[in-house]
């Protein structure tokens, strides 16, 4: 099989520096041994003004043979027309994506120490493979639906079964040209990813780290591209699992991209580990809750934790310490219910006054008020939204959805995505809960969630809650002046808070009650505090919107109605 890489240049910027990119001589043919066979390099023109570099993989047929017969490990499901008679010493398939890797590692990575300008260059590359196949049918239609994106004009010219009858019709193969301005490393990394897509098999067993593997040769266009979908599953060999990780992936890497963050940021809801153990709403001793007193317990749109502990002392009129809760028989009797499943108990009050029946959860987490709202008979429908992955598949087994019969399966349903750009599956719903979620926002994007909640979603309630800052007092271990909440961005007091809800009911039609949730100090209020947000006349509203019929990851117009 056959792969070559052209380039023109100019007496300043010669095309024969293509050699210091590909790590290769022009005046030199050199030979690499790959696991299948012998690769080639050899550079049939090199001058300032054209330069092109050739790569020949001879494969041993009876070598990718004895290693694999065609099914199972390491072998590949397309391998063989007959035992030693097939296609794969002729046609760039992963043979050839492979031996690219192995020859053009450090081009691939955009490295080049003793130029190091070169690579952050683009080039006017062609690349001709004089043939490919093209699995499914596709043929040419296939090839331009994955490279035109990239940039790239495509030239794609059929091959006949046999020249002599062309009534006989084309065959799976084609050769390819491609053109276009890129950088070369750009250039490797779509044929490493794409070539074994058009093939559609791989000549070695698919493991898990197909994933890390294809995530990183798609950095900065994979995510993007409108086939992502269709390029994870050939890639992956159409490993279901492997591929919906896969997608989960580049799911986050676009929200992180367009919020200008790293993915590891956005899913940080829980620890980095294989498995995560269920974790009850209360500490198990005094000195675990000691360790972490604040507590929360709903993950928010950005991925953060927000867990629960119940030791709260309050300092009574007198001056002196005591337990919080202590004034009325009727905290005394929530004493030992933590702040967690008290804001829970709060949030199912505010919804059961709404009769909502669909109920939108914002920043899910863990799945923890997911688990309360099946419980309620009202409740006909929730869908839980977090941008972590890790999160919602910890939720997914929390709430046993594998276990779950098909018509309870079908009240809940659990999507990745960012509370800060508008997204249509949210809309139509009777109710949206964001619990503790909008103080891990910057303040400058918290109009963003706005205008992605109240004006283009727009449900007929919405729930908000949040840490009441004035109350943080009552925490010995918290050091004055720190949030509950490492990740917290703000924390605003009774009258901030209100503010705020005036000012977004006043904007987008809604009414607003606010209510504190937890033990109550006559001076300094609850330490969370519940906003209970419904909908007027809806022709009223001046900031609705009308969302389109799929998401859109929009963030909000620079001219909504917002602070």
């Amino acid at each position: 099989m056959f792969v070559s890489i052209s380039t023109t240049g100019t007496a300043e910027d010669p095309a024969s520096d293509l050699g210091f990119l590909l790590h290769k001589h022009p005046d030199k043919v050199q030979r690499f041994t790959t696991a299948h066979g012998t690769a080639h390099v050899f550079y049939p023109e090199s001058g300032e003004q054209t330069c092109t570099a050739a790569l020949l993989l001879e494969v041993d047929p009876t070598a990718l043979l004895r290693q694999g017969r065609g099914k199972g490990r390491a072998g590949s499901p397309d391998l063989a027309l007959a035992q030693y008679v097939n296609d794969r010493p002729y046609a760039a398939s992963s043979l050839l994506a492979v031996a690219l890797r192995t020859v053009y590692r450090s081009a691939m990575k955009g490295e080049c120490p003793h130029r190091p300008e070169l690579p952050g260059r683009t080039l006017p590359l062609r690349i001709a493979l004089p043939a490919v196949p093209v699995a499914g049918g596709d043929g040419p239609a296939l090839v331009e639906r994955l490279f035109a994106p990239l940039g790239w004009q495509v030239g794609v010219t059929p091959v006949p079964l046999d020249e002599s009858f062309p009534e006989w019709g084309d065959s799976r193969y084609v050769r390819l040209e491609l053109t276009g301005t890129l950088r070369l490393a750009d250039a490797l990394q779509h044929l490493y990813v794409l070539l074994p897509v058009l093939d559609g098999a791989k000549h070695y067993w698919v493991a898990p780290d197909e994933v890390d593997k294809l995530l990183a040769a798609g950095q900065g266009w994979l995510a993007e591209h409108p086939e992502r979908a269709l390029i994870a599953r050939r890639y992956l060999s159409r490993r279901w699992s492997l591929t919906k990780l896969a997608m989960e992936r580049l799911a986050l890497a676009r929200l992180a991209e367009a919020d200008d963050r790293e993915a590891e940021e956005l899913d940080n809801a829980v620890p980095d580990t294989p498995d995560t153990p269920d974790v009850p709403d209360t500490p198990d001793t005094p000195e675990m809750a000691a360790a972490d007193p604040t507590g929360t317990d709903s993950t928010d749109s950005t991925g953060n934790t927000d867990s629960t502990g119940n030791t709260v002392v309050a300092v009574q009129a007198d001056g002196t310490s005591g337990p919080a809760g202590a004034a009325t028989p009727a905290e005394d009797e929530k004493r030992g219910e933590s702040l967690a499943a008290q804001r829970r108990t709060a949030i199912l009050d505010a919804l059961a006054r709404t009769g909502a029946a669909r109920v939108l959860d914002l920043g899910c987490g863990q799945g923890e008020l997911i688990g309360a709202l099946l419980k309620e008979p009202r409740v006909t429908e929730v869908l839980g939204v977090d941008v972590s992955s890790r999160a919602l598949t910890i939720a997914a087994r929390k709430l046993h959805l594998d276990r779950m019969s098909e018509r309870q399966a079908a009240r809940v349903k659990l999507v990745q995505g960012a509370l800060t750009y508008t997204d249509a599956r949210l809309k139509g719903y009777d109710a949206a809960v964001l619990c503790e979620v909008i103080e891990h926002l910057d303040l400058p994007r918290l109009p963003a969630l706005e205008y992605a909640v109240f004006g283009a979603a727009r449900p007929t309630a919405v729930v908000v809650t949040t840490p009441n800052a004035e109350y943080n007092v009552h925490w010995e271990t918290l050091p004055a002046g720190r949030m509950r909440h490492d990740d917290h961005r703000f924390e605003w007091s009774r009258a901030e808070f209100a503010a705020w809800t005036e000012q977004v009911a006043a904007d987008y039609g809604y009414t607003v009650e606010v209510e504190p949730v937890g033990p109550l100090d006559p001076a300094l209020g609850a330490p969370t505090q519940l906003a209970h947000f419904r909908l007027a006349e809806p022709s009223a509203a001046p900031g609705a919107s009308t969302p389109t019929d799929t998401p859109s990851n929009d963030p909000a117009p620079e001219g909504s109605a917002h602070r």
